[in-house]
């Protein structure tokens, strides 16, 4: 059976960069590896796309099949021939499955490498001042970091594992009609470690790592909202293997203030005024986040209106700049009047709405549909 063309088999073009053929063979193994691929005819398409990727990545190679083809590699016609089942696929599989997956080619490269160390997620309870103006606060938090009495081994006595020899993997061969694949996984008899001891450690039981409640004393900015989280570098659960230390989030809830409400970095605040003050206006002395403050009031405000304080809002996250506070009115109806009050009250009711425009609109449509 004849041959497709190597481009062809990846999808890519003669001119296409190193990266593009990476690129397109890591999509086609990813689709068609058998171990994650049971489809009739997978296998067959994954093996095709291991000797293209094997010829094409090679500069050497793939000058020799762009000058004669496949004949390049047909020992039987002369060629140099070439095995690509040697060709070792272990950096580009373990970056698509990872490094415990099953793939062709093998690798020798030890799985008991550094890593980065778990990253813990906290939540933080912060009243509204606290958000506002930013604070200090000591943090309490259960972390793991390495066991100094076996140096993060987690165990004495240290000797090369006999199973793996040192390289924390073992290979076995897996016969398919499309050819034979090399499966890696994770040496069971030191957990990819590539090491053995005589001993379990007695601090922390093999695992290598301890336990440890420590109190960390964190600046939180000003300006934060509830969801919003501060990563802390380096406070997480110690690293594996002397790899770094993972990093401490912390996620902020911020507690309702008696009176202003919040709107990302604006503020309201409703204030109350008598009827009096609303119909002749006057001058009331209002919190702000940064003092009280004189606003006006002028005559014939009513419920609802809303009177802007530039720049005494809230301090942005991450510009600095302040937004707003929104001071919004609300008439008070009194409930109980003594007599006086009551007859000043019905006097009002005489006043002449006829020089108010929404009146006489209301008055005309009530006529209207009666």
């Amino acid at each position: 059976m004849n041959k497709r063309d190597y481009y062809e088999v990846l999808g890519v073009s003669k001119d296409a960069s190193d990266k593009e053929i990476k690129s397109a063979f890591r999509k086609l193994a990813k689709q068609y590896h058998p171990d994650v691929n049971k489809e009739p005819g997978a296998a067959e398409k994954f093996k095709e796309a291991q000797e293209a990727y094997a010829v094409l990545s090679d500069e050497s190679k793939r000058r020799q099949y762009d000058q004669y083809g496949h004949a390049a590699f047909d020992g039987a016609n002369g060629g140099a021939g070439f095995d690509f089942s040697d060709f070792d696929f272990g950096d580009i599989f373990g970056d698509i499955f990872g490094s415990g997956f099953g793939f062709g080619g093998g690798s020798r490269r030890s799985t008991n490498r550094s890593r980065k160390g778990a990253d813990k997620l906290m939540r933080v309870n912060l009243t509204f001042e606290e958000a506002i103006f930013g604070t200090k606060k000591t943090i309490n938090v259960d972390v793991s970091e390495e066991c100094s009495h076996c140096d993060g081994k987690g165990g004495l006595g240290e000797k090369t594992c006999s199973r793996c020899h040192g390289t924390g993997t073992v290979t076995a061969e897996q016969r398919t009609m499309f050819g034979s694949f090399m499966t890696r996984t994770t040496c069971p008899s030191c957990n990819g470690k590539g090491s053995t001891y005589d001993t379990t450690c007695s601090k922390c039981h093999g695992s290598g790592r301890v336990s440890k409640n420590t109190d960390i004393e964190v600046k939180i900015p000003s300006g934060v909202n509830t969801g919003n989280q501060l990563r802390v570098a380096g406070k997480g659960d110690a690293g594996i293997n002397g790899g770094p230390n993972g990093d401490l989030y912390l996620e902020f809830y911020v507690k309702d203030h008696e009176f202003y409400v919040r709107d990302e970095n604006d503020i309201y605040l409703e204030i109350p005024i008598t009827i009096t003050e609303a119909v002749l206006g006057c001058k009331k002395e209002v919190p702000t986040l940064y003092g009280n403050v004189k606003l006006s009031i002028p005559p014939g405000s009513a419920t609802g209106d809303k009177h802007r304080l530039k720049g005494k809002g809230i301090e942005d996250l991450h510009t600095g700049t302040k937004g707003n506070m929104y001071v919004v009115l609300n008439v008070a109806i009194p409930e109980k009047l003594s007599k006086e009050q009551k007859k000043l009250f019905e006097a009002l009711e005489e006043t002449d709405l006829e020089c108010n425009d929404q009146f006489k609109r209301i008055r005309d449509f009530t006529r209207k549909n009666s």
